[in-house]
């Protein structure tokens, strides 16, 4: 069993393939930590289970190492629950009341039941195993079994306590738009780390996710403890180092600006945030997570099509004969889904109008949408069309019929980002209007795709049409009904494949990717600087998500020039599309990229569910190299890109996920395929002739048939 209860020594032990987690209940009644890692005898350490004082200023040190911090006594550290009571009383003394163990989702749940010792409050603490992934899922509860109103100031996941090191080295990510997934690492010293977001949803300057090691993990060597929150509005992660070497790491809601109203009788959980451990460094980190999203996050198993998106080629300016003439042009390239982008509907002619009016300009397409669809699904791709269902520009009809359904305070006027505004989507009526014209869009037309895009923070966030109580409840709700409309139209139309965009890569994460089968990780398409955002975007999230688009050289943003070849290979180590103007290619690179498109149809199983290897980083090196592998190693392609040659001097790489034992056929190295051990590739490596700047090539890898490990 992946939980067991020694109830004689106060303990609780949760044990996963590879993993030991353990705490209990010390003397005081606190839930205190002891250990996480690989798998040892928990019971071993029962004598830990104590309490510690320093001085009469640190008389309770273990509080630091404790499972989920209450507020209240001699707690200082970074709590987990701040809560005030109807008598304004703001301090949580939380009593152990036991456990249970049940089945939830399928998988073995440890559930700890505490109770306030004078107030109404009891809170439920979640520990959801997947054991052959080592990692454990932690949520919360509240439940307010009283009558009075209880306010939730702060109620975090979990909180992760890490071992203690000589040195805690914290990576994470950070960046901008076009600069998303950007690997950043920090030793900590005493005091608090802290990446968030207060945007309103999940932000492209930071990601929560974090790592934690020694100093001394790398790619495929190392302890590496980590986690991730499934939470698409704000958030925070915070990492505490105290003076006395211990490291704790709370994340959940972001409690800035935010509180929640728990009435009598309701409860609130908390989104997940999931932990892990492994012994493999951060590849072994990132493998793992990659299966978690593929086996219990994402809505469907489906292997991502290559698509097309007419947005570069076109923006506002969209009409149904060019749409068509790209289309042609897409399906002779060997693309799979045609994808209208922004400008098919209202007065949309630019970002300053239309928004929020989702109905089909007529005279951009004068025979109607479906017209448009029969001529794409005939050339053998089916369709799919962007939609920003959020926002609302004030020149719309929506907007000067509903003036008051946008966030805002009465006595201000509201910032305008990208010349629009929020939806009040905690509003019934707004909520339900969504719905609506997405049901009705989704009904009325042989939709197969969509792309769902959100382009403006929060900002002015008056809650209008709630008390006074719950205006800080804004953060929390947005998020709420986003689920709840998501949640909704997929299970009205589930044959229909979601993308989550928000001005870039600013919304992915466990929670929208519930309800989303891909992910657009930032509108930099240019292929040298995707490599960066690319490596960055999975260490956590699956290269099967990942949409990855071939567009126009020069680039649009930079004017860099990069071949062909070059642009589709990054594009090839996620889930491929194409975005560039394709009636200004010439008939030799539409014939190009057909042979490109084919190549990625044969080793798109290895990309998107293959186990991935990070063999070279822009960060350390002039070579970016990426490894994709089968779970039974008779099968790898990867990819190398090649920044800017020196010296005419050539490279050496090493491989990684073979099997020693097996002969390969071994293509790209030469005009000639040859014939190498997995031995010899992983550990003696391969020579590279790549020359001058921006050089990049595909191997492909495949055992031979009668060899074996």
């Amino acid at each position: 069993m992946p939980i067991i209860v020694h109830e004689d020594k106060h303990l609780f032990e949760i044990q996963t393939a590879r993993t030991s987690y353990v705490f209990g209940v010390n003397e005081k009644g606190i839930l205190q930590h002891l250990y996480w890692g690989e798998t040892i005898a928990a019971h071993d350490c029962a004598h830990r289970l104590r309490s510690r004082s320093h001085s009469s200023f640190d008389a309770e040190v273990e509080r630091e190492c404790e499972e989920f911090s209450f507020w209240g006594g001699v707690g200082y550290s970074e709590p987990s629950l701040k809560a005030q009571f109807s008598d304004q009383v703001r301090d949580l003394k939380m009593v152990f009341e036991g456990y249970r163990i049940e089945k939830d989702k399928g998988l073995e749940c440890l559930i700890l039941i505490l109770k306030d010792a004078f107030y109404n409050l009891k809170v439920h603490l979640y520990y959801r195993i997947i054991p052959e992934l080592d990692l454990i899922e932690r949520y919360a509860e509240a439940v307010n079994t009283g009558e009075d109103d209880i306010v939730l100031e702060s109620f975090q996941s979990a909180a992760w306590t890490m071992p203690y090191m000589l040195q805690s080295r914290m990576t994470h990510v950070a960046g901008s738009w076009a600069g998303e997934y950007q690997l950043r690492e920090t030793v900590l010293s005493e005091g608090k780390k802290i990446i968030e977001s207060r945007r309103g949803f999940t932000g492209p300057h930071a990601n929560p996710w974090f790592a934690m090691d020694d100093g001394s993990a790398a790619e495929s060597v190392g302890e590496v403890w980590f986690g991730a929150l499934g939470w698409s509005g704000n958030w925070k992660i915070v990492a505490e180092k105290t003076i006395f070497e211990h490291v704790r790491v709370t994340g959940g809601i972001h409690d800035f600006d935010s509180q929640w109203m728990l009435r009598s009788g309701e409860s609130f959980v908390t989104p997940v945030f999931v932990g892990g451990y492994s012994s493999s460094g951060f590849g072994g980190m990132s493998r793992t997570l990659h299966r978690y999203q593929r086996e219990y996050i994402l809505p469907t198993e489906a292997k991502r099509k290559v698509l097309y998106n007419s947005w570069e080629a076109t923006t506002f300016d969209v009409h149904a004969g060019e749409q068509i003439e790209l289309a042609k042009k897409a399906a002779k390239m060997g693309v799979e889904r045609f994808v209208v982008d922004d400008g098919w509907f209202g007065k949309r002619n630019s970002d300053r109008a239309g928004l929020g009016d989702w109905d089909v300009n007529p005279d951009k397409f004068p025979s109607g949408l479906d017209a448009l669809i029969r001529e794409v699904n005939d050339l053998g791709m089916d369709f799919g069309i962007w939609v920003e269902p959020e926002s609302v520009n004030p020149d719309s009809e929506l907007y000067r019929n509903h003036p008051d359904w946008v966030y805002h305070f009465p006595t201000r006027t509201g910032t305008q980002l990208r010349n629009q505004l929020v939806l009040n989507l905690a509003m019934p009526e707004v909520k339900q209007y969504i719905i609506d014209f997405m049901t009705r869009l989704l009904s009325s037309h042989p939709i197969a795709f969509i792309k769902w895009d959100m382009n403006r923070t929060i900002t002015e966030p008056g809650l209008q049409g709630f008390p006074q109580e719950q205006q800080r409840e804004i953060w929390i709700r947005h998020v709420q009904s986003l689920y709840d409309i998501w949640a909704e139209l997929r299970a009205k139309f589930p044959n229909v494949e979601f993308e989550t965009c928000a001005g870039g890569g600013a919304r992915i994460d466990f929670g929208m990717l519930r309800f989303a089968d891909q992910a657009w990780p930032s509108d930099n398409t240019d292929a040298f600087d995707r490599l960066r955002i690319q490596e960055g975007f999975t260490y956590v999230y699956s290269p099967q998500i990942m949409m990855c688009w071939v567009t126009d050289s020069p680039n649009g943003m930079n004017g860099r020039k990069l071949p062909l070849s070059f642009r589709f290979h990054s594009a090839m180590t996620g889930a491929l599309g194409i975005g560039g103007n394709l009636r200004e290619w010439a008939d030799s690179e539409i014939g190009e990229a057909a042979v490109h498109i084919t190549s990625y149809k044969e080793i798109r199983h290895l990309v998107q569910v293959g186990k991935q290897y990070r063999l070279s980083s822009l960060r350390h090196s002039k070579l970016a190299a990426v490894q994709y592998v089968n779970d039974d190693h008779t099968d790898s392609v990867v990819f190398v890109f090649l920044h800017a040659q020196q010296f005419g001097r050539h490279s050496q790489l090493k491989l990684q996920g073979l099997a020693g034992g097996m002969v390969y056929d071994v293509e790209g190295l030469s005009k000639e395929t040859v014939q190498l051990h997995g031995s010899t590739l992983m550990k003696a490596g391969i020579p590279l002739n790549m020359r001058g700047d921006f050089d990049s090539v595909m191997i492909r890898i495949k055992a031979r048939e009668g060899t074996h490990e």
